[in-house]
């Protein structure tokens, strides 16, 4: 009727959207990606082993996670991230190339597919690829293990149980607590990367000042 005030808008129900992600203890993503990282250093693309640019960063990261310094090892494992997207260092092969720092082309954000996505479900999104990641990273360090005489057999049942709960939706705890298990074993295993000799000096010939 004239006069009455204006009726409120309806509320809509809002789509169900998929459950926050809880966040990651940070020793548990310094081991995610330091095991990876020292697999990759072992790789037999590294023509007489990699070079100090890239054990340096390796070596940080692996004393700062002993000493329990997880934000510091995180920090070296980015520097080590960089330098694996260098152009100047051998391509990585698949899945190791999932460690190199992620240089996305420029895009305007309505391009991306997950633009629209409410944020708890891009979480969601995100968290099951780098679950995928990991079950990659796993398959492939397996494959290397046993291709150069490290012990993996026992491994097999961790990673074979990660890849049960992963099939499911989601990332259910029971993926992560067979991954990380297997990080914590393999990584006790692994030989140390071997430096690439440094070039010798030039030799001095007879007349030269």
């Amino acid at each position: 009727m004239p006069g009455a005030p204006n009726r409120p808008p309806e509320r809509t129900e809002e789509p169900a959207s998929a459950a926050p992600v809880e966040p990651t203890p940070p020793e548990r993503l310094a081991l995610r990606r330091l095991v990876p990282s020292h697999v990759s250093l072992l790789l037999d693309l590294w023509k007489g082993g990699p070079g100090p640019e890239l054990t340096g960063p390796f070596e940080k990261a692996e004393a700062a996670y002993r000493a329990l310094d997880f934000a510091g090892a995180l920090g070296a494992l980015d520097l080590l991230s960089i330098r694996f997207a260098e152009p100047r260092w051998p391509s990585l092969p698949a899945p190791w190339r999932e460690l190199r720092v992620p240089i996305p082309a420029p895009m305007p954000p309505h391009w991306n597919p997950d633009h629209a996505l409410a944020p708890t479900e891009r979480e969601a999104r995100q968290a099951r690829r780098t679950a995928e990641q990991q079950l990659a990273l796993a398959d492939g360090a397996i494959a290397w293990a046993r291709d150069h005489g490290v012990a993996a057999d026992d491994l097999a049942p961790m990673l074979e149980a990660a890849r049960t709960a992963l099939a499911a939706d989601g990332v259910p705890p029971a993926f992560y607590a067979g991954i990380d298990a297997l990080w914590t074993e393999l990584r006790a295993r692994l030989p140390r990367p071997t430096r690439a000799p440094a070039t010798p000096p030039r030799a001095t010939a007879p007349g030269d000042v």
